[in-house]
């Protein structure tokens, strides 16, 4: 069942947006070689705190960090370690959550790390616009599959692929409601959106093939072919006119 937001609850996810997007922004600057992964989960939780929010992410369904961070081949889920030490040349990719007064919002970003190559800074410039594809019909009276073909129809012209065993979904107090949201897809297809509803919309883009392998920690997903992918998500409201990004 899709659940309709209020303005008040939405007003809510509002605040909590603003932190999720003041983080990833700063984590822009925040992130250097050298560094651990865990040092950007201590950033990201010491920040949420200060907002007098909950870190999202730390316990869901047992989970260990306060975001997933992920190197290069890791699609998601990569669990904070301070014995994994990000270089020059890496793409790492973030994924936060903040919950507000019961509500949460969701989102990602890939950051290049230093100097990389042309190939993987495409693919984070694709990965970001295959979202703001998608979003154009994230507007009442489309159908939840024009998001997903536009988004599959942007990464697949470039030459990328879409990972298919993850999606966005619909967030409000829970993380993961209904419905869920493919980066792929024919369109035309689901429900018709309609004004109040909220989203997690996530485009995962790979290099390669859209095969994944998820390692012995039972939590983070990787490339089958080793090649880069990168994720970019934002917390979408849909309104009666343009959708609202609560994240960015």
């Amino acid at each position: 069942m899709i659940i309709i937001k209020s303005r008040q609850e939405i007003d809510i996810m509002r605040e909590s947006g603003k932190v999720t997007g003041y983080i990833l922004n700063t984590l822009a600057d925040f992130i250097k070689p050298g560094m651990s992964t865990m040092d950007i989960d201590r950033y990201v939780e010491k920040t949420i705190k200060e907002h007098k929010m909950i870190p999202t992410f730390k316990g869901y369904c047992g989970f260990p960090g306060n975001a997933c961070v992920s190197i290069n081949e890791e699609v998601v889920h990569g669990i904070p370690d301070k014995r994994r030490i990000i270089h020059e040349g890496d793409i790492v990719s973030v994924d936060v959550g903040a919950t507000y007064k019961g509500y949460v919002s969701d989102a990602a970003r890939t950051y290049p790390v230093g100097k990389v190559d042309d190939e993987a800074m495409r693919l984070i410039e694709v990965t970001k616009a295959s979202f703001f594809e998608g979003i154009k019909y994230a507007r009442v009276g489309y159908r939840l599959s024009d998001i997903s073909h536009a988004i599959q129809e942007k990464a697949e012209s470039e030459g990328f692929s879409v990972i298919r065993d993850f999606v966005g979904h619909g967030v409000g107090r829970d993380m993961h409601e209904d419905p869920q949201i493919p980066n792929y897809g024919k369109p035309g297809k689901g429900p018709r959106l309609v004004s109040g509803m909220v989203f997690a919309i996530e485009p995962m883009i790979c290099q390669g093939g859209y095969e994944i392998e998820t390692l012995l920690n039972d939590w983070t997903v990787v490339t089958a072919d080793g090649k880069l992918a990168a994720h970019y998500e934002n917390t979408v409201v849909i309104n009666d006119g343009e959708p609202e990004l609560l994240t960015l």
